[in-house]
């Protein structure tokens, strides 16, 4: 099963360094996969959950590891043109389909093998899916 880190948190959730480059780039170092918010607005790329903070360049979003969800369309039209970033859009539908052909699961819901699992307790044991994305990656990762 594989951990992805929800907006690069480890330890529970973090809004001073939630979807911060640098929080990002140390959660890949631990070979933890990480869910980051992106925003396009006028050709420039951000992170940022409610609203873009983080300026960063295309080339970011395609490093291995990095699950794009699209917070507004600019971002997910431009991020489906380049085959290189893995991305998504979602707000609260229970399931939606990620540009690599993975179901992003809201919490609760059914899952089937191919299923990443939104969690953001200690409280999930995830079983039947492919992945889950949580606040609490270094707990999921011991276990």
């Amino acid at each position: 099963m594989i951990i992805i880190s929800h907006r690069g948190n480890l330890e529970g959730k973090n809004v001073e360094t939630e979807n911060d480059p640098y929080q990002i780039l140390k959660v890949l170092s631990l070979n933890i996969d990480c869910e980051i918010d992106v925003w396009n607005i006028d050709n420039n790329f951000y992170l940022g959950h409610d609203k873009p903070i983080h300026s960063i360049k295309k080339k970011f979003l395609e490093i291995s590891g990095l699950w794009c969800h699209a917070k507004n369309l600019n971002a997910l039209y431009s991020m489906l043109e380049n085959k290189n970033i893995h991305c998504f859009w979602h707000e609260k539908d229970s399931f939606t389909i990620t540009s690599r052909g993975y179901i992003w699961t809201y919490p609760n819901k059914p899952t089937t093998k191919n299923s990443i699992i939104v969690s953001n307790n200690k409280k999930n044991k995830p079983n039947n899916c492919f992945g889950i994305c949580t606040d609490y990656a270094l707990f999921y990762l011991n276990k």
